[in-house]
């Protein structure tokens, strides 16, 4: 419980003041400090900065502005910031495409033609149709802020629904829009949230999912998610919830329709952790009830389609790295489940039903392999694709040969490749002109020994002409949580990182899913920290090596991977010369009380609970700032309204970061305005975002 809440400094943050800290001499914007103290179980703990948890405050504000002055003006004066922002401008300036999804003859897909700050979803008639833009955000907002975030075309392709979020924001509205004349219905559904968008057969209506709360400060727990249906032609206020639980306000639900219409399967989850309910609602019944096929919790279940009466599902039950089964609609018992692809030695990341069988996407040592099942899920190929590399988003029906996926590694652009199942071809379907040449770049994996031992896989990307030594300057980056795999993946940003001389290392640590769910279960909760002690120790092995030293290492991540660079920083500031936490969960005693937050306690546990209290609070990077610790040069990041991890987190860590520093290295926050957790975010913010990164990493790696 609070203790007491008393002002300790100057309500009025406008006028700056130096910093008391040793060595210093930045123009630090004065953070007010509370007396507030909360009561964990019989431990206080002191919490001064909790006014910075309000974003609309007029004190929180003016620290905003007061903040963004003192980053803007030293990284302004970074002489090398102009050129990095031409570069990455350059680098960012090519085609881009989102894999197609088909529908009857009509292919969907996003494009953006290089510096767009919103891409554009296209359709185009059959395979060689001339794509024409469909719906184009750009046109909706002067500042390119307002994002087309998904898109459902109707099962004949006739409809689409579209999910728009403004600023960054998790919030949605969907709109419908005809495809063949590009004019949108009356129809409009509001306050959507970690919805997806599943039509009716017929296209008469769709189920999405939404909160009862509309909260837009990210300060509320959001609860009691549900599954509704909207009728076209009628208002939102007159759609009907299918699906809630009252008695369970942490579930989440969402829909999926059976390609032959007559069946709805709802995917009950919790938060984040890796297992799932499975409910299903007869369509052809008015007014049948939802069933509870599969309720005991005890899995993950990944609705792939129906056959006959069959169900499929990749589950990890009794295969911590997937398989496939089918379950029989009218002998559900798990005694008559039948197997249909076996758990194999690599991780199944996805599978996919096609009119010929499965496809499906496995990880081994992080790099995917993709392979072709007939419908009785015996082994009919493995695709030929480059290594390393990653596949991503699948689409695929299970009345259709054709599977679309973009192929992706770390020196190259995404292209989309097509995989014709029934004639086992594989072509590019769209392939970007880099403004590059990526036979300059190599990539390879190496394997460390983390603290305890274990054997941790790590990409290292660099020109093909640099020697890396004591001298070259390094990014570390990583993210290790919610069973989150870490591939090679494109990056302008990152290239142009590599470009300039730097090598570019991306372990895959525990927490992430490289490994099945046996290595996310080995980062969660209680053993947080190997996490941690593998980024830690990845660090370690590239200055052993001689790859870099800690003076020219910098280490980045966002969200999860935010904290993981915060808890390091923390416990290792001699090892690193500058850190970049992005959108970070840093107070990790009070994460849980705000917006979607208490979902992730399946990875990281609460302070509700004793045990969680005392692992918490040894690693929360907000608790464990030390007052005359040197640290090194940071730049913290945030946006004022995310409303996933909310800001006060990066507010917080910052003013008591400057507070505490004992040393000459700068920290310093950048907060956008007109922005969230990252979804949306235009390219013109996330150029002008990166620019800056790299703009401070050259000044303080120097």
């Amino acid at each position: 419980m609070k203790i007491s809440s008393r002002l300790l400094a100057p309500a009025s943050i406008l006028a700056v003041a130096a910093c008391t800290s040793p060595g210093q001499g930045f123009p630090y914007p004065v953070s007010p400090r509370m007396e507030t103290v909360d009561d964990y179980h019989g431990t206080r703990v002191a919490d001064p900065y909790r006014w910075l948890e309000d974003p609309d405050s007029p004190r929180t504000r003016e620290w905003i502005e007061a903040e963004n002055r003192v980053t803007r003006a030293f990284l302004d004066a970074v002489p090398e910031r102009p050129a990095i922002l031409a570069r990455l401008t350059e680098v960012w300036d090519h085609e881009r495409f989102g894999v197609p999804r088909k529908r009857g003859e009509r292919l969907f897909f996003t494009r953006n033609d290089g510096l767009q700050d919103q891409s554009v979803l296209c359709v185009a008639d059959g395979i060689a149709g001339e794509p024409r833009v469909l719906v184009d955000p750009n046109t909706l907002s002067k500042d390119g802020t307002v994002a087309l975030t998904e898109f459902f075309p109707s099962e004949d392709g006739r409809l689409l629904a579209y999910e728009l979020s403004e600023a960054g924001t998790d919030w949605t509205t969907v709109r419908v829009r005809d495809v063949a004349t590009g004019a949108d219905l009356e129809d409009r559904v509001d306050w959507t949230k970690f919805s997806t968008v599943a039509w009716l057969k017929d296209g008469s209506g769709f189920f999405y999912s939404t909160y009862p709360d509309h909260d837009t400060t990210g300060n509320v727990a959001l609860k009691n998610h549900r599954l509704a249906f909207h009728r076209l032609g009628t208002p939102q206020a007159e759609d009907e919830v299918v699906c809630e639980r009252p008695d369970e306000p942490d579930f989440g639900f969402g829909g999926s329709v059976t390609r032959d219409g007559t069946l709805l399967v709802i995917h009950v989850w919790k938060g984040t952790e890796e297992k799932n309910r499975i409910y299903v609602q007869d369509l052809k019944l008015p007014g049948a009830e939802v069933v509870r096929l599969l309720d005991d919790f005890d899995a993950a279940y990944d609705f792939l389609g129906k056959r006959g009466r069959e169900l499929f599902f990749r589950t990890n039950l009794d295969a911590p790295r997937g398989r496939v089964i089918a379950i029989d609609l009218d002998r559900p018992d798990r005694d008559r489940w039948r197997e249909i692809v076996p758990q194999s030695p690599e991780t199944l990341e996805t599978a996919h039903l096609t009119s010929s069988g499965i496809v499906a996407a496995y990880l081994e040592d992080a790099a995917s392999v993709v392979r072709a099942y007939d419908t009785a899920g015996a082994l009919v190929e493995t695709l030929a694709l480059p290594s390393p590399c990653a596949v991503a988003e699948l689409s695929a029906s299970e009345d259709d040969p054709d599977v679309f996926f973009a192929l992706s590694s770390f020196t190259a652009p995404v292209s989309i490749v097509r995989y014709d199942s029934a004639a086992r071809a594989t072509s590019v379907f769209r392939e970007p002109r880099a403004g590059f040449d990526p036979s300059l770049f190599t990539t390879e994996q190496v394997f460390y020994s983390s603290r305890d031992g274990t054997r941790v896989p790590m990409f290292l990307v660099r020109r093909k002409d640099v020697r890396p030594s004591s001298a070259t300057p390094t990014l570390l980056y990583g993210y290790g949580g919610f069973n989150v795999p870490m591939t090679p993946a494109f990056s302008p940003a990152n290239l142009v990182w590599i470009e300039r001389g730097g090598v570019y290392a991306a372990p895959c640590l525990r927490g992430g899913g490289e490994y099945g769910r046996e290595w996310h279960e080995a980062g969660t909760k209680e053993r947080k920290q190997n996490v941690f002690d593998d980024f830690i120790a990845a660090a370690e092995w590239l200055v052993a090596k001689k790859m870099t030293s800690p003076a020219k290492l910098a280490i980045r991540g966002r969200s999860n991977g935010g904290l993981l660079v915060g808890a390091c920083l923390m416990q290792r500031p001699d090892l690193f010369g500058a850190a970049l936490p992005g959108v970070g969960v840093l107070d990790m005693l009070r994460y849980h009380k705000f917006t979607i937050g208490w979902a992730w306690s399946s990875d990281y546990g609460t302070s509700d609970e004793p045990e969680a209290f005392e692992y918490l609070r040894k690693y929360s990077p907000l608790h464990n700032v030390r007052e005359g610790t040197e640290y090194p040069a940071t730049l913290i990041t945030t946006a004022d309204h995310d409303d996933r991890v909310v800001p006060a987190h990066s507010f917080k860590f910052a003013a008591a970061l400057q507070q505490a520093q004992g040393g000459p290295a700068p920290i310093l926050i950048r907060i956008e305005t007109r922005a969230g957790h990252g979804t949306g975010k235009p390219t013109k913010m996330q150029i002008e975002q990166t620019a800056d990164e790299w703009a401070f990493l050259a000044e303080a790696l120097r």
